[in-house]
């Protein structure tokens, strides 16, 4: 019976480094049945489909390598789980997904294939590979797709995961610092940077360098206020009133026109800006109060609304203010000219990438217009002119016009608050000008904000912000990095990850150690099961208090969980058998298994070190791989490839006349004899021997002093760590 069918039999999600990608991804094993008799030029009609449902395919190289490279094998005849590959892609990236990378590959096992794709946020490729399938399986038995639903219902689940425009944009800044980004939260914007000791967290346009007492007080416009003007920066006269009498009584104290808003608002909602009469100053207390928790009567400034944004003592960035109007055409309603004039500006929209929001009739637009003398269903006049919203219209760049000391009131506006990143809500009529020559005035502080308006503005220049947060968290040539070992291979890693870690806590580091032994975190063994995985790996990268960190990487979790971390200081590889495969994972000879042990080597850091074994010719040859400098390790100091190693004056660690050689070109130190190494069973241990010798490599890498390396060696195993209850404070 013939079976002309597209079955996903499994899926793996590789969330970090791999033999396929550096980027996350799903690996799907796909059978396609007796259609791997079927390439797609013996399908009729099967290219047209395609073409005229994802005319956008053209885009694809593919193999190729230029513009239809994919229509060209398509036409030409390829294979469905090639043609799901390059559908799956394009489904996500035309539903607003980042672009990315795939693959197709056969298996051992006939119809049986390796379907490969990009996967920044995983429910949607999982989504759009099941998408995929149905798609091509419909164009290849000539039945109608519904492409429209399909994009759409990708969109809504990516709307759901992705980060919002401003917390996108410091990570995007970061990863151009190539600083790595852990996401903590699948449903809220909380990130971290870098790894253990050395991270930064951002909540949104918040950092863990904001203090809760700032935004506490960044909260309270009153209290804001007071502090702002015992320190000597201007701001609007007034206090807060507790009835809509005390708000008529206190705008009479003040003297009119005033501004009613509410004490802890947010996004311009229910302040009310030039009121002088007592029914709309008593009428907009009423709805300030519904939008906070108390209201505030003060002054009215003249002048344009600006945003100004400080982030870590200085001024990145500033917005100007447009009041939003309707002009009448005498035939529609304000509620239908809001719609025609205002809302279908491109601009504005309910999405977070839209600089500007819809104009709604609540009660504010509703109290302002009715001071005009209109309802929101009046025809105004030909050429008349209706103002509709006084505030929250700011996305004008006016950057490059901010007078110094406007700009230096602003940061210390700021720092009076003690916010690292604020946004200075001012009122003035030229940002050009001073504050002090024109009656301008600071009128709130705003914690968390946004930045969408200086990402995108409405006219003018987008600014770097997110550059400039990930900046002032990482200043310099910082990025993030603490010291990190991955250890990798056939056999001794969970040895050498062990020894590693014990030299770390000899040098007076805070080390997280994850190998199959268990989690150490410093003296503490807090799981005692495998911990050589993705999950208890993070868990080290995590941890605040780890200053270094030693992962141990079977070759098992790197093809199906993938690395742990995107770069590491020192990579290790011990060695790679011949009979180490994996079969039930379609990875059955040493070419399978060399792409997966080098992903050790590719991922080590420019100003790292591999660690390889010299006495494995397969580890040996993975040197040009990496980006760092090469430590090779071995028994053998005559080897070819380690004398060559030391005539271009590269570190090797050898074994002569019963000792332990460090060697860096032509110089030579003596480490330690293998007779007083326990391990080494009095030197007798040709396996323990090696593993010492790349631990001594991996610390040697480090720039832990030699004393601490012979003694780490010496000593390891002479006392054990006790399993202890996890320490909560401790394991994150």
């Amino acid at each position: 019976m013939s079976k002309k069918y597209i079955e996903i039999i499994n899926i793996l999600s590789v969330r970090g480094p791999g033999m396929w990608a550096y980027q996350p991804l799903i690996e799907a094993w796909v059978d396609i049945g007796d259609l791997e008799d079927c390439p797609s030029n013996t399908i009729p009609g099967l290219y047209e489909r395609l073409v005229s449902w994802l005319p956008t395919l053209i885009e694809h190289r593919c193999s190729v390598g230029e513009r239809g490279g994919f229509l060209q094998r398509l036409r030409d005849g390829t294979w469905p789980a090639h043609i799901m590959e390059h559908v799956a892609l394009e489904l996500q990236s035309l539903a607003g997904m980042p672009d990315g990378m795939g693959r197709a590959r056969e298996t051992s096992v006939r119809s049986l294939y390796k379907l490969v794709i990009s996967a920044p946020y995983e429910p949607v490729a999982r989504a759009a590979l099941y998408a995929a399938r149905d798609l091509v399986m419909a164009a290849i038995e000539d039945r109608p797709f519904n492409l429209h639903d399909a994009i759409n219902d990708l969109r809504d689940l990516g709307s759901t995961l992705r980060l919002g425009p401003s917390t996108e944009s410091i990570v995007r800044a970061a990863e151009e610092r190539k600083i790595p980004m852990i996401r903590l939260s699948e449903s809220h914007n909380l990130v971290q940077f870098g790894y253990g000791a050395a991270q930064r967290r951002i909540w949104t346009a918040e950092t863990d360098r904001t203090g809760a007492i700032a935004e506490g007080i960044a909260s309270n416009k009153d209290l804001t206020k007071r502090l702002l003007q015992n320190c000597g920066v201007p701001v609007p006269e007034g206090h807060e009133v507790y009835s809509a009498t005390e708000a008529w009584e206190a705008a009479c104290e003040l003297g009119t026109p005033v501004v009613v808003k509410p004490t802890d608002g947010n996004h311009g909602r229910g302040v009310f800006t030039n009121l002088t009469e007592q029914q709309e100053i008593e009428t907009a207390y009423g709805v300030a109060i519904e939008e906070g928790s108390g209201v505030v009567v003060e002054r009215f400034i003249p002048g344009e609304e600006h945003r100004v944004l400080v982030v870590g003592n200085r001024m990145v960035a500033a917005s100007r203010g447009e009041v939003a109007s309707v002009t009448g055409d005498g035939e529609h309603t304000i509620r239908e000219l809001i719609e025609l004039q205002i809302n279908s500006d491109p601009r504005r929209g309910s999405e977070e990438e839209n600089p500007l929001n819809f104009i709604t009739l609540d009660s504010t637009a509703r109290l302002e217009i009715s001071r005009q003398g209109f309802e929101p269903d009046a025809i105004p006049p030909q050429g008349k002119q209706v103002l509709i919203q006084r505030n929250g219209n700011v996305s004008i760049d006016v950057t490059d016009d901010v007078h110094p000391s406007v700009a230096a009131t602003a940061v210390l506006a700021a720092r009076i608050v003690g916010l690292d990143i604020a946004g200075l809500d001012i009122v003035t009529s030229d940002i050009r000008r001073p504050l002090q020559e024109q009656g301008g005035a600071i009128v709130e502080v705003n914690a968390g904000p946004g930045l969408l308006m200086h990402l995108k503005p409405s006219a003018g220049t987008p600014r770097p912000v997110g550059e400039a947060i990930v900046d002032h968290l990482f200043p310099g040539t910082c990025q993030g990095q603490i010291p990190l070992v991955g250890i990798t291979g056939s056999r001794g890693k969970t040895a050498v990850a062990q020894l590693v870690g014990h030299m770390l806590r000899l040098s007076g580091q805070f080390a997280g150690l994850a190998c199959s032994q268990g989690l150490y975190f410093d003296q503490r063994h807090v799981e005692t099961g495998d911990a050589a995985n993705w999950a208890q790996a993070r868990r080290v990268l995590l941890n605040r208090a780890v200053q270094a960190g030693v992962i141990e990487n079977g070759a098992r979790s790197i093809v199906t969980e993938g690395l742990a971390y995107e770069r590491c200081s020192v990579g290790v590889v011990t060695n790679m058998l011949p009979e180490d495969t994996l079969p039930d994972l379609y990875l059955d000879d040493l070419e399978y298994m060399t792409r997966v042990y080098r992903t050790q080597v590719d991922v080590v850091l420019p100003t790292g070190y591999a660690v390889l074994n010299a006495d494995d010719e397969a580890v040996a040859a993975l040197a040009p791989l990496c980006d760092g400098a090469i430590v090779y390790f071995g028994t053998d100091p005559q080897r070819p490839v380690v004398l060559a190693h030391r005539e271009a004056g590269g570190r090797a660690v050898l074994v002569r006349d019963g000792w332990i050689l460090l060697t860096e070109g032509s110089e030579q130190f003596a480490l330690s004899e293998l007779s007083q190494i326990p391990c080494t069973d009095n030197g007798r241990s040709p396996e323990n021997i090696m593993n010492v010798l790349a631990a001594i490599a991996a610390g040697w890498s480090l720039g832990l002093d030699n004393d601490v390396v012979r003694a780490g060696v010496q000593t390891f195993g002479v006392v054990a760590l006790e399993p202890s209850p996890a320490d909560p404070a401790a394991t994150l």
